[in-house]
């Protein structure tokens, strides 16, 4: 009985959490005017127009644009993000230098650091380089370890290996790259598998940075692109922007459907459980 109940507790909230997504489908296939006036969650009246009619995009530029822009984005912050925080956990984890202790504090200090906090100096950064209006800023710095959790996350699975390894592999003439690039980056492909799959997640859903760096049309990403869809002085496409809303979720949903496994083993080989 009590297994019972457990099921049914979890198959309810498994409802309740889903249910903002099977809505968000079932309106996909709404009319901007239904949306308004049907409360169900079944469609009067279904209708594929609004995938055509969001596809073509909100007047300015298509979203096979922003669909472009989001993914060329992603994969450059996954392969910088896996190539800086792999090499920098190698670096605390396996290599003594003097400060190293220092630099980790320091490191893991920017985790108790709010985003928003270094919006204004970072943007003065890039202001004064010149990569305002260009996909510069949401790129470049995950090739220079900027994600602290990420490395933190590979330090802690660097730590559950055992060092005879390095130090064999040292006796056989190997120096400290040799030994990142041979020994530890092949055993560290789980906690690599969840860096790059969460950074996508991450990237590809991120907003405001987005909102603030990219000032023309044609290079905007998925979540800019659909706030195009609504205005305040007019009329707003919802039915369209939903359409768009579910198409922008697909990649994110074969991700996970695909690397489940690998970000399940990442995460509970790294210590997070």
């Amino acid at each position: 009985m009590k297994n019972r109940l457990a099921h049914v507790v979890i198959v309810g909230t498994l409802m309740v959490m889903l249910y903002p997504l099977v809505w968000m489908v079932m309106t996909a296939f709404k009319s901007t005017a239904e949306i308004a006036q049907n409360v169900s969650l079944l469609p009067a009246d279904p209708t594929f127009g609004n995938f055509v009619e969001g596809w073509d995009g909100a007047g300015v530029e298509s979203f096979g644009t922003y669909l472009r822009n989001s993914t060329v984005i992603a994969l450059l912050a996954v392969a910088g993000n896996v190539i800086s925080c792999s090499l920098a956990a190698y670096a605390f984890a396996r290599l003594s230098f003097r400060g190293r202790t220092l630099c980790f504090t320091l490191t893991i200090g920017m985790l108790l650091l709010p985003k928003d906090v270094l919006l204004i100096p970072q943007y003065s950064i890039f202001h004064a380089l010149g990569w305002v209006d260009s996909p510069l800023p949401l790129i470049v710095p995950y090739f220079l370890a900027m994600d602290a959790f990420f490395v933190f996350l590979n330090v802690q699975f660097l730590r559950g290996l055992p060092r005879e390894l390095d130090e064999a592999a040292a006796v056989d003439g190997c120096g400290a790259f040799r030994r990142y690039w041979y020994i530890t980056l092949p055993l560290l492909k789980p906690a690599l598998a969840t860096t790059a799959i969460f950074t996508f997640i991450w990237t590809w859903n991120d907003y405001l940075p987005q909102l603030i760096y990219l000032n023309s049309a044609e290079k905007f990403t998925l979540p800019v692109g659909l706030r195009m869809f609504l205005d305040a002085t007019a009329g707003s496409d919802l039915g369209p922007m939903t359409a768009m809303s579910v198409v922008s979720l697909l990649p994110l949903f074969l991700l996970f459907m695909f690397f489940q496994r690998r970000l399940v083993q990442g995460i509970a080989t790294t210590g997070l459980k």
